[in-house]
């Protein structure tokens, strides 16, 4: 019982994180319609260009967040109008088999430029902590919070009251409706799809100075962010909070409490997926777009 208090702390900071991780995938199929299974691939570039801005030039991961989200929208941008575009009307596999080879693609490239070796940026809050009583809090992961906080709300704010978020929000609802109100439908999947690549960055630069930076980190984020999604509904992002509770509770308290807690903690995400699909397969809140 002593233990609470500190997991309560880790899996409120834990769920910050997965909120921000899966909310570009949630707005990217939401609007769009297509999950990208390359998302997880924009979370290991962000993280490598987080860390080597932090290594070659000494600029601290936050202080680059800004450019990076730009280039991360920039590339987002580019992979629409030059791939996915191409299958919006196309079978679910074969959109599902094209975001799968880019992710492949980018994770392939980055192992030739970049070699497997493991890395991470350490700014000196990263591994830096305090106390609040009995629990003990990591500066990384309070700054990974914050972060995630700021990020969301002001994608939540776009999206309620700038014209470009009504407007995506309303494709969002009914593409035919959003195009007979004279919304460019295709100019809004592709800003879509961008914002959803820039989260996906984001997150990168977040976990740089928080978890280790290889070629392969991109998939296993990429399996927790949609567990996340499904639980919460797809394509929706209050959904998208509630399921990264979730699943952030879940994983922190097994880690905790549970024997080995730490190795069946990887393998809740699969879980809590085959337990919503088969008792609520439209999610916590119901409001999963449809397909």
């Amino acid at each position: 019982m002593d233990l609470i208090p500190q997991a309560f702390s880790d899996a409120v900071l834990l769920a910050g994180l997965y909120t921000l991780m899966a909310v570009g995938l949630s707005l990217g199929f939401g609007v769009v319609r297509i999950i990208n299974f390359a998302h997880g691939e924009m979370i290991m570039l962000g993280a490598y260009g987080a860390f080597w801005l932090f290594t070659l030039f000494g600029v601290d991961p936050l202080i680059s967040l800004p450019a990076l989200i730009v280039v991360g929208y920039v590339v987002g941008w580019l992979l629409f109008k030059g791939f996915i575009a191409k299958v919006l009307d196309a079978p679910h596999i074969n959109q599902i088999l094209l975001t799968f080879g880019l992710g492949l693609a980018i994770q392939h490239i980055a192992i030739i430029l970049w070699t497997g070796n493991a890395r991470s940026a350490t700014p000196v809050y990263a591994t830096s902590s305090f106390l609040i009583g009995d629990v003990l809090v990591v500066h990384g992961r309070l700054v990974a919070f914050a972060v995630a906080v700021v990020m969301v709300a002001a994608l939540i704010a776009w999206l309620r009251w700038s014209e470009t978020g009504l407007a995506t929000r309303a494709v969002a609802e009914n593409r035919a409706a959003a195009t007979l109100m004279g919304v460019d439908v295709r100019r809004i999947y592709a800003l879509s799809f961008g914002v959803s690549c820039a989260l996906g960055v984001a997150t990168g630069v977040v976990v740089s100075f928080i978890l280790t930076i290889t070629p392969f980190m991109g998939f296993p984020m990429l399996v927790k962010a949609i567990a996340i999604v499904i639980l919460g509904g797809l394509g929706s992002i209050p959904g998208t909070v509630i399921g990264a509770l979730v699943l952030a509770f879940a994983e922190t308290f097994a880690s905790y409490y549970l024997p080995e807690g730490s190795g069946w903690a990887e393998g809740i995400a699969f879980v809590l997926i085959i337990g919503i699909l088969i008792l609520r397969p439209r999610g916590i809140l119901g409001e999963a777009v449809e397909t």
